[in-house]
């Protein structure tokens, strides 16, 4: 991913349309045939090699507006958009994706143990449908690599603006004898290293691993994490294919157990029929467009369920900021987008912010925190 956007001048308020405010083209726009003719793996790793070598000329370092500052979880988020977990795995380039312009980024899932994930192929774009499936299966370096470089990090400059959040999801290595200690396991070793911990128990790619959003699993592995890092907000990241009785019993639990934060949501099963013939049956993770209706559902449930005492985050299906701004008026305080960026390049984040200032404006909240939860009760 890469390239600069050059915008049209902004259009008053008054005449704005209800989509795309501004039109951007991007070298991106150009580079996109030739990314798209590479294996998306191969693809995505020429992108950290790109970030690594010259992250610092991709980034976008103008102070967010005010207005779409976030207080959540006790932290600060100079504006709600983060990048999710999935893209940065290994925690190669947190720096230089908070300078694109990101309030935060997640690193991971990691695990305890490195492992290889998957067989290869394991990774399709539809493009026609403006997703992603991905069978990666938690592939990753381990704990122990990635603390040594977050270590490294914390001695050295961070992101340009000297803001953003750090957040590390941890999950459980596919063959441990012991799947929820390993979450402990992994609060123990990067902790202190991270802003806040997302354990990922809603992974499709790992056999049997969404059996941990059980209520007695769940738990057990909060109490786990809890005692292991009782000064760092925890958050759980949650299936979008979940019956109404297991969204209960999560918001339960969460409720009980002083959970910090729920992410909802992580990839889908769903196999909707307008899905590209040539992999939409591919098995995996559906993310991108087909997943904003779903998971935005899920979100204004738990939103309800949770009685707005824990902090939502709402991932799945975002590119725009009309999406944006209907995951916060579901019950999101933050968003998380990874899948629209494969498709329109890091520019996108830059036009996301412009365009929700406006659309604030155009619809009567003067902060981006007022539109919190407003649809609540109206679908």
């Amino acid at each position: 991913m890469g390239g600069f956007s050059y915008a049209n001048k902004p259009q008053p308020s008054s005449s704005l349309p209800p989509k795309r405010v501004v039109d951007y083209v991007t070298i991106y726009d150009f580079l996109r045939p030739l990314i798209f003719s590479l294996e998306p793996e191969f693809a995505h790793r020429l992108t950290i090699r790109s970030l690594l070598i010259g992250g610092r000329w991709f980034r976008h370092v103008e102070q967010d507006d005010p207005k779409l500052a976030v207080s959540a979880m006790g932290l600060r988020f100079s504006n709600p958009l983060g990048m999710a977990a999935g893209f940065d795995k290994d925690g190669e380039v947190p720096d230089s994706i908070l300078d694109l312009g990101f309030g935060f980024t997640e690193i991971g899932t990691v695990t305890p143990l490195p492992q290889m994930g998957n067989p290869r192929p394991r990774v399709f774009r539809l493009p026609g449908n403006r997703a992603l499936i991905n069978r990666l299966g938690f592939n990753n370096k381990g704990q122990e690599m990635l603390a040594a470089r977050l270590t490294k990090r914390s001695k050295k400059e961070k992101n340009s603006l000297g803001s953003g959040v750090l957040g590390i999801n941890i999950g459980a290595n596919k063959n441990s004898s012991d799947r929820i200690r390993d979450y402990g396991t992994g609060a123990r070793n990067l902790s202190h290293l991270a802003d806040y911990l997302t354990i990922n128990v809603s992974s499709p790619n790992t056999p049997n691993l969404r059996r941990l959003q059980s209520r007695e699993a769940l738990t057990d592995i909060i109490d786990q994490v809890s005692s292991a890092a009782p000064n760092v907000p925890l958050l759980v990241k949650i299936a979008p294919d979940l019956s109404d009785q297991d969204l209960e019993n999560v918001a339960e639990v969460g409720l009980d157990s002083g959970l910090a934060g729920i992410i909802v949501s992580n990839t889908t099963l769903d196999r909707p029929p307008s899905l590209d013939k040539k992999y939409g049956r591919e098995q995996g993770g559906l993310s991108g467009s087909p997943l904003f209706k779903k998971s935005t559902r899920i979100l204004g449930k738990m939103y309800r369920l949770t009685k707005g005492q824990i902090t939502l985050v709402g991932a799945g299906g975002v590119s725009s900021g009309e999406d944006v701004l209907e995951k916060v008026r579901a019950g999101a305080s933050l968003i998380q987008l990874y899948t629209a960026l494969v498709y329109e390049g890091p520019s996108l984040i830059k036009k996301i912010k412009h365009d929700l200032l406006h659309l604030l404006e155009r619809e009567g909240f003067e902060t981006i925190t007022d539109a919190l939860g407003t649809d609540d009760g109206k679908k």
